[in-house]
């Protein structure tokens, strides 16, 4: 990948608000839901529930694919990203703690909700982007680039 891209993709990451994540339920039909993330360059860490539909469909395929986009004012500003991705639930202590570092830098008020509610029916995903597709309508209405990780 070269500096332009790598730049372009970690700007949309650190940057978007939320993403649509979608993965595979069991009985092969794809799920989208939208989630507030963070991450740790192009690591992405979600906070879902344990025994959630999320859930039960990582479990069930890691595969996972996600967009995000940048906030534009009509549509020959579109920028964003389409990833195909795996995604796995933490179980290490180390990696949990990494992930909520993460989600706390970004979302301070989480520190106290979790301190306030019960964060034992919660889980955390680690997303690592495989395939990206950037797009960027500035350059030309639909233009997208594949970038492989």
């Amino acid at each position: 990948m070269d500096q332009a891209n790598r730049e372009f993709i970690q700007g949309i990451i650190d940057n978007g608000r939320d993403l649509t994540l979608a993965t595979i339920r069991s009985d092969g039909y794809p799920q989208a839901t939208t989630v507030s993330y963070a991450n740790d360059g192009m690591t992405i860490y979600v906070t879902i529930g344990k025994e959630s539909q999320k859930a039960h469909n990582i479990r069930y395929c890691e595969k996972v694919s996600l967009t995000i986009n940048a906030e534009y004012t009509d549509w020959n500003h579109i920028k964003g990203l389409s990833m195909g991705a795996t995604a796995r639930i933490l179980e290490k202590p180390d990696e949990i703690e990494r992930a909520s570092t993460c989600m706390f830098k970004r979302f301070p008020q989480m520190a106290e909700w979790s301190q306030e509610n019960d964060t034992s029916d919660l889980v955390m995903l680690e997303i690592m982007p495989k395939v990206i597709s950037v797009l960027d309508y500035e350059k030309g209405f639909g233009h997208t680039e594949l970038v492989t990780m």
